[in-house]
């Protein structure tokens, strides 16, 4: 599933530590893109921009449960905003947990109805329980080849680009 960030950043300095820290996370320089998050984050704990950057540095340095944690707590501070929900929802989803990834798509959908990547996640998503669920049925009925064929091009769908 795809993430988000926000990229609403506003004017002088402030815009600047976005910039930096955008710049280190697309470098693949995770320590100092955190080093500068957090240093951020003392000054302004509830800035919901950084906060969501801080969860993208966590989840590429591998840290997932701190992710969702700092995803949670954004989601409960500021639940109008969708990425938050969304990048969630992609991290319960990588969990196989994905009752929890649906609820967080339907608050990010909430949030924003056209937004375009929860709607697409959610599909995903959908597409993900119907390949579990036409496997399950083959385990059952594995000479049906109506469901050999509808597992195959639900794989082939979520494996495209």
């Amino acid at each position: 599933m795809a993430f988000c960030t926000l990229w609403t950043l506003s004017s002088g300095a402030k815009a600047d530590i976005y910039k930096e820290v955008n710049a280190l996370v697309q470098a693949g320089q995770w320590k100092a893109a955190q080093s500068l998050a957090d240093e951020r984050l003392k000054t302004s704990p509830t800035d919901p921009q950084m906060r969501l950057l801080k969860s993208h540095i966590q989840t590429g340095m591998g840290q997932f449960s701190d992710a969702a944690d700092t995803l949670r707590a954004l989601t409960l501070s500021f639940p109008e905003l969708p990425e938050p929900h969304n990048n969630l929802a992609a991290l319960l989803a990588r969990e196989n947990r994905h009752e929890e990834a649906l609820s967080a798509l339907n608050a990010a959908i909430r949030a924003r109805p056209d937004y375009a990547l929860a709607l697409e996640n959610m599909g995903d998503l959908y597409l993900a329980l119907a390949t579990k669920a036409y496997a399950q049925a083959l385990r059952v009925s594995p000479s049906l080849q109506r469901l050999q064929n509808k597992q195959t091009l639900t794989e082939n769908i979520l494996k495209a680009p």
